[in-house]
């Protein structure tokens, strides 16, 4: 756990390895507020944070999720379950899975099984509507002295949004900005996107970078992981990445004979953009080629 000199305490919330994806607690004269709340086996490091601030689960306001998938959103219920007070802030779509998640779950199943299943993410339970609050584009929500703002960001999920917080001039960024481990940090900065499976849109990818420095934002906060500052190089080795993936989309598009086996080319293509540190990123570069070849295939059905 960190807190910086922004008010804002970053939690590690030890899903898959230490640094590998973050919750953000933010404290507002005796209030509290999450944003990400990573899995229901992160709960013990959530509730945690709120101790070492003096705070109790009843003093926590909103529980803020960038998009549904469960390394963001899927510890929301049991989270819940103690902050009785919170109401859960969410786009749309990503709502209506919340309080419906029974199709997410038994899509994970499927890839996982069910004991890899529970043993990366417990239990995810349905979240009542009555504790749910959808946001629009643009909306705001005042939270002390803090208004939160609210934008879409699509790309990396079709039910993704971005969260900027007035007092700090930071933004959250979910995976809309993809991947910033800081045990990759130690030779210069790298940042790789994140174009896992089922929404990867390489236009609006780049239209959601351009879309979030376009506000100036003071700093970043990525769930993967913590706070990121050289925001113009970020961005620029960013889009850099973010061409590559693009360019091996349109090639998947030309290469869909390959059946099963292309998304295990377009992963060989994706080792040799990216040599090192190639077993820390087997995992993303793994998800990132199946998003290019679920894309692919998708765009040659509309």
């Amino acid at each position: 756990m960190k807190e910086t000199a922004h008010s804002i305490v970053t939690i590690d919330c030890h899903y898959l390895r230490p640094r590998f994806a973050a919750a953000f607690l933010l404290i507002e004269d005796g209030r509290a507020a999450f944003i990400e709340n990573n899995t229901s086996l992160a709960l013990p490091y959530l509730l945690k944070a709120l101790k070492d601030h003096n705070l109790k689960p009843e003093q926590v306001d909103y529980l803020f999720v960038t998009h549904a998938h469960l390394d963001h959103a899927g510890g929301t219920s049991a989270l819940l379950n103690h902050c009785k007070n919170a109401t859960v802030v969410a786009h749309p779509k990503a709502a209506r899975t919340l309080i419906n998640p029974d199709k997410l779950i038994r899509s994970a199943e499927k890839v996982y099984g069910e004991d890899v299943f529970r043993k990366l993410y417990g239990e995810v339970k349905p979240i009542s509507e009555t504790q749910m609050l959808s946001v629009k584009d643009g909306d705001s929500l005042v939270f002390g002295e803090r208004t939160f703002t609210f934008f879409y960001t699509l790309g990396h999920a079709s039910h993704h949004i971005c969260i900027h917080d007035s007092k700090t001039q930071s933004i959250f960024t979910g995976d809309a900005l993809g991947l910033c481990y800081p045990d990759l940090q130690s030779s210069g900065l790298f940042i790789l996107p994140s174009t896992s499976p089922i929404d990867y849109d390489p236009i609006e990818a780049k239209k959601s970078v351009e879309k979030i420095f376009s506000l100036n934002p003071a700093r970043l906060f990525l769930t993967h992981f913590g706070e990121v500052s050289a925001l113009p190089i970020v961005k620029k080795q960013l889009l850099r990445h973010l061409e590559i993936h693009e360019q091996l989309f349109q090639w998947a598009k030309e290469n869909l004979h390959l059946g099963d086996a292309l998304s295990t080319k377009i992963e060989e293509k994706l080792y040799l953009a990216f040599p090192t540190h190639r077993e820390f990123l087997k995992l993303d570069l793994e998800l990132n080629a199946q998003g290019i070849a679920f894309a692919a295939t998708r765009a040659l059905k509309s």
